[in-house]
């Protein structure tokens, strides 16, 4: 491909990466939410799974994770956090021995009324840009991103934000593999990172992290997986001999186009779901939810 062409996907995929596709917005949102909660407090998730176990007993992890919508894997981290805690125990279950019945602790009923307060405040900080109505409508539309097998019969706009961010991330980690990157290390977690260093040439990471809008420690993390998969090399900055230049190999320029045919099928995807105004209509919403270009980066989990 001539290498104007591919200097132009890589603007176009970075113009994404940075706010310009649903998945990027909606980690930008979740990032704002996670960066509001306690240091030693709960997720969002951590939140539904007691609120959960405080109406009804889980028969099992697979049992709770099928009625939450939530990964099985997650389900058992999350257990085992809350479990550590003192919120939730583990009870062999008697209709079947390889299974544990989950349960609400006492010591986690009375955390709860706690967190959920915590969850409200930020939540409605977080969400006052929105009116009554137009908080309902990101609801919807939000929901309406989640197969019906995953929506939440009741959930507050946190918790769909971080259904859907998670959904989509696994669309576009799959939509990588449909173009042939699967075993190359890329992840949707990476989008923005190689075309932003095909345009800025040799950097520093400092300046990577100033052109993506993150934090210098998850540019860093981001960065060294790159590095391990021989996308991305670390050479000496010949303007400071006291840091590092990092500068794309061959091999990760060669990955650009298909990244963005990637970063397109997801977004058509969506736009399709949900059709063009509505689309429009979600990216206008959560943009009012994130803080004005040039605010200082909340660090993604």
């Amino acid at each position: 491909m001539p290498v104007r062409a591919v200097v132009a996907e890589s603007g176009e995929l970075l113009a994404a990466a940075r706010r310009g596709s649903t998945g990027t917005l909606l980690r930008q949102v979740h990032s704002r939410f996670t960066a509001g909660a306690p240091d030693d407090g709960p997720w969002s998730r951590d939140v539904v799974v007691l609120d959960a176990l405080a109406g009804q007993d889980a028969a099992s992890q697979q049992e709770l994770a099928d009625r939450l919508s939530v990964n099985r894997t997650i389900m058992v981290k999350l257990i085992d956090r809350l479990q550590a805690a003192g919120y939730v125990t583990r009870t062999r279950n008697p209709a079947n021995r390889r299974t544990y019945v989950l349960s609400l602790t006492g010591r986690g009923g009375a955390a709860l009324a706690s967190m959920r307060e915590d969850a409200a405040r930020r939540q409605d900080r977080i969400t006052s840009a929105l009116s009554p109505e137009e908080r309902q409508r990101l609801d919807e539309l939000l929901s309406r991103l989640l197969p019906a097998s995953e929506r939440p019969a009741v959930a507050g706009t946190e918790h769909l934000v971080t259904q859907a961010y998670y959904r989509l991330r696994r669309l576009g980690d799959q939509a990588l593999a449909d173009q042939g990157l699967a075993g190359t290390g890329l992840r949707t977690r990476h989008f923005g990172v190689l075309p932003a260093l095909d345009l800025l040439g040799p950097c520093p990471q400092q300046q990577l992290a100033r052109q993506l809008g993150l934090t210098e420690a998850t540019t860093a993390q981001l960065v060294d997986e790159l590095v391990r998969a021989g996308l991305v090399t670390r050479g000496q900055d010949p303007r400071d001999r006291r840091r590092y230049a990092l500068e794309l190999t061959d091999a990760g320029r060669e990955r650009i186009p298909a990244m963005l045919a990637a970063l397109r099928q997801v977004e058509a995807g969506v736009r399709d779901l949900l059709g063009p105004a509505r689309h429009d209509e979600l990216h206008a919403l959560l943009t009012k939810l994130l803080p004005a270009p040039g605010d200082p980066p909340a660090a993604p989990h």
